[in-house]
């Protein structure tokens, strides 16, 4: 791992991690699941006109179409239109958390359903992330937080597992640009469907709203995609994932300094864990012993 994948680790965390401060931004001024529709066609549309612009192809390969396919309905429509949803009653900070157990489902998904054997510092980054989640969840649930909004949470990190689980081969053939923006078209019409049926059009303009909307869009939403593929096709995804143990301090931190949300010391403690739980669970893939 180079400088520069260290650099691309530390920009993707830091963008993924901010999505949720300004999505509870969005939230509180207009709704979910026509926001994140309409950022979607938004950063699909930029996508494909710069891949074009970069000579990239429509000609993807079967594996390629996969990923855009998957990692466009379970990523975009389900994980991020679910934390959407949630964030309505639910905290940035809390839902960043959440979202950041991720790497563990991945590594529990893989010894329960595909077989694959834990090291001993993964078993031991598993219980940590779980003992961390129950510290937190069992305090925010003490202090009254919506438990709708933390079951829809909770599903979300789920369908983002399957994504991830779904798009190690994406990288590979070139067009990374051009998959960046075709999945986003995937996301952009799932959620459209399901804001017809769910929601009103209803917006209340404010720049406050305008500056938090256009931030998704091209951050999160285009800039850290794109980084986030490249990296996996730079260093591979299991080293990629490692910078996900940044994504619980990077949450919190941002949500507290731009939304002013309230952090107590058991929130502090359960981040810690979760952080190394991670940290444990992503080096334990590193040794090449490790099957």
């Amino acid at each position: 791992m180079d400088l520069r994948a260290i650099f691309m680790g530390l920009a993707f965390a830091l963008m993924w991690s901010s999505a949720f401060t300004s999505a509870r931004i969005i939230v509180s001024d207009a709704p979910p699941l026509y926001s994140l529709s309409l950022r979607f066609l938004i950063s699909g549309l930029l996508g494909v006109i710069i891949a074009r612009a970069l000579g990239q192809s429509w000609q993807l390969t079967r594996h390629q179409w996969r990923a855009v396919i998957i990692f466009g309905f379970c990523q975009n429509a389900l994980y991020l239109g679910l934390n959407f949803v949630a964030m309505q009653w639910v905290e940035a900070g809390l839902a960043s958390i959440i979202a950041s157990t991720m790497p563990l489902m991945v590594a529990f998904a893989g010894w329960s359903l595909l077989g694959d054997r834990l090291r001993p510092m993964a078993v031991a980054g598993l219980f940590a992330g779980v003992v961390g989640v129950a510290l937190i969840m069992g305090s925010r649930l003490s202090g009254g937080v919506d438990i709708t909004g933390v079951i829809l949470c909770f599903i979300a990190a789920a369908a983002l597992t399957a994504a991830t689980l779904s798009v190690r081969t994406a990288s590979s053939g070139g067009n990374l640009m051009m998959i960046v923006g075709l999945q986003m078209f995937v996301g952009s019409g799932a959620l459209f469907v399901a804001a017809l049926f769910l929601e009103s059009p209803e917006f209340t303009p404010s720049l406050r709203l305008g500056i938090a909307f256009t931030y998704t869009v091209l951050v999160p939403g285009l800039m850290a995609t794109w980084i986030w593929f490249a990296l996996v096709g730079r260093i591979g995804a299991v080293k990629a994932a490692t910078f996900h143990f940044l994504n619980p301090f990077f949450g919190v931190a941002i949500a507290w300094l731009l939304l002013g949300e309230a952090l107590s010391v058991v929130d502090f403690i359960g981040v810690a864990i979760i952080t190394v739980g991670i940290l444990a669970v992503q080096l334990s893939k590193q040794n090449p012993t490790a099957t």
